[in-house]
C-alpha cells in the first residue's frame, strides 16, 4: 500500500435492518473489532450513526485490513484520508492517492455530499478531482469497468477520501444471538459449521472428545489450532475436552458394531448438552451433511438427536462436500484439518455402519451397560482450555 493513509472508515452491513436492536448490534461489532485490533496498540475509534472510524496514528494499515476482513457484521472498509472541506485541498489529496498506484489504467470518481450546504455539487467535484488526475498522470476515465474507484464523502468540517473499497465478511456480530456449544473433531466440517453460525451471530464454545491413548496428543493439538482459527471474531473461546475412552470402550464391548457410531454420537450429544446446560448455551453446533457419512442419514440423524431436549444446529446439512473444503480453504483451517491424525469418531470405524438406525434398538444396546455413570465421569473431568485471539491457550481449573 503505497499511501500513507491515516483511517479505515468501517461500513456497518445487516445491522442497519435490526430498528430499536440497532445499538446493540453496533455496540457489540464495534467491541468484537477492538478486541480483533488490540495488539495494535496507537489505535483510536470514532463511532457514528452508520460508521466506525479506525484512526491509524501511524499503524501499518494492511495487517488491520487482512483482520477487519474476517469479522462478522461489516458489510465493507477502506482506508481513507481525512481533509478540511475545501475543494482545491480534495482534488490535490485525491490525485496524489491515485498517482502511482501500479498497473491501473482507468478510474472512477464517486463524490457524495452529507454537507448539503457546500458550495460545491457532486458532480462539480467528480469534475475537477478527474481533470486534475487526467493531466497530470496516463489514467483514463471508464465509469462501468473502472481499476480505481475514488470516493469522496463530503461533510460540514472535513472530507473522507478512499481509494479502494474491501468486501466485508457481512452477517452478524459474533455474540449478538447468544451462546452455543460446537460439537468441534479434528475434520474439515466442524469448523466450517463454526464459523457459519458466527455469522448468524453465535457465540462458540467447543467440545472435543478425546480418547488416549488411542488418539495421539498430535490430534489434540490440531483441535486446539482449530479451536484458534474461530476466535478472530469472539473475545475468548472454551474448549471443553472430555475424556472419551473410557466410555467409548465400553460401547465397543457391549454394542453390536453396526451401531457403535450411532451409540457414541449420541453419548457425545448427551455431554454436549449437558455441558451447554451448565455454562449457559441454548443449542448446539454439528457438522453433518446429509449422506456424507453413515451416521449422517436421515434416520440416523433423527436417532441421534433423540437425546437432546435444546436446538441443534446444523449449518452444514445441504452442502456439498467440495463447497465445504473450499469455505475451510477460506477459513484457513483445510491444511490443519487434514493432517493424519484419528480423532475419536475414527479411531474405531465399523466395516458395516447401520444406516437406518432404530431409535428402540438404540435403546436396547444402551440399556446392557451403566452408560449413565460413564457418562457423569466425563463430564467431572473435563479439562478445559481458554483460547484467546493471537493468543496461546490457558488451562482452567476443573470446575464441575
Amino acid at each position: 500500500m503505497h499511501y500513507n493513509y491515516e483511517y479505515i472508515l468501517v461500513r456497518y452491513g445487516e445491522l442497519t435492518t435490526k430498528g430499536k436492536n440497532r445499538r446493540d448490534f453496533t455496540n457489540k461489532l464495534n467491541r468484537n473489532i477492538r478486541t480483533a485490533l488490540k495488539p495494535f496498540t496507537k489505535l483510536e475509534y470514532k463511532v457514528t450513526y452508520d460508521r466506525l472510524y479506525v484512526i491509524l496514528n501511524g499503524e501499518d494499515a494492511q495487517p488491520i485490513i487482512d483482520i477487519l476482513s474476517k469479522i462478522y457484521g461489516l458489510v465493507s472498509f477502506s482506508p481513507a484520508s481525512k481533509v478540511e472541506t475545501n475543494v482545491d485541498t480534495i482534488v490535490e489529496t485525491a490525485y496524489n492517492m491515485v498517482k502511482d498506484e501500479p498497473g491501473h489504467k482507468t478510474f472512477k470518481v464517486l463524490s457524495r455530499r452529507r454537507y448539503k450546504a457546500f458550495e460545491h455539487s457532486s458532480d462539480d467535484i467528480n469534475r475537477l478531482v478527474a481533470t486534475k488526475i487526467l493531466k497530470n498522470t496516463d489514467l483514463k476515465v471508464d465509469v462501468r469497468n473502472y481499476d480505481i474507484g475514488i470516493i469522496v464523502e463530503i461533510e460540514e468540517k472535513q472530507t473522507y477520501i478512499m481509494s479502494k473499497v474491501y468486501p466485508g465478511a457481512g452477517g452478524y456480530p459474533t455474540g449478538i444471538s447468544g451462546k452455543t456449544n460446537l460439537l468441534l473433531s479434528g475434520g474439515i466440517d466442524s469448523p466450517v459449521a463454526a464459523a457459519m453460525m458466527q455469522k448468524r451471530g453465535l457465540f462458540i464454545e467447543a467440545v472435543h472428545f478425546a480418547s488416549p491413548p488411542y488418539t495421539a496428543p498430535q490430534s489434540l493439538d490440531k483441535v486446539v489450532r482449530l479451536a484458534q482459527k474461530l476466535t478472530v471474531n469472539q473475545k475468548h473461546l472454551r474448549l471443553f475436552i472430555v475424556p472419551f475412552t473410557k466410555l467409548q470402550l465400553a460401547i465397543y464391548d457391549n454394542v453390536d458394531e453396526s451401531y457403535a457410531i450411532t451409540i457414541m454420537r449420541r453419548m457425545m450429544f448427551r455431554i454436549s448438552e449437558q455441558l451447554a446446560l451448565q455454562h449457559h448455551s441454548l443449542s448446539l453446533v454439528s457438522g453433518e451433511s446429509l449422506g456424507q457419512v453413515a451416521s449422517q442419514t436421515v434416520e440416523n440423524i433423527s436417532a441421534i438427536n433423540s437425546v437432546t431436549t435444546i436446538p441443534v444446529f446444523r449449518p452444514l446439512i445441504g452442502s456439498d462436500k467440495l463447497d465445504i473444503i473450499n469455505y475451510a480453504k477460506k477459513l484457513d483451517t483445510y491444511d490443519i484439518s487434514i493432517e493424519p491424525y484419528d480423532d475419536a469418531c475414527t479411531i474405531f470405524t465399523p466395516q458395516n455402519p447401520v444406516t437406518k438406525a432404530k431409535l428402540e434398538l438404540c435403546e436396547v444396546y444402551e440399556s446392557k451397560f451403566d452408560w449413565q455413570t460413564l457418562l457423569d465421569e466425563c463430564i467431572e473431568n473435563v479439562e478445559i482450555r481458554t483460547l484467546r485471539f493471537n493468543e496461546e491457550s490457558v488451562d482452567e481449573e476443573n470446575i464441575f
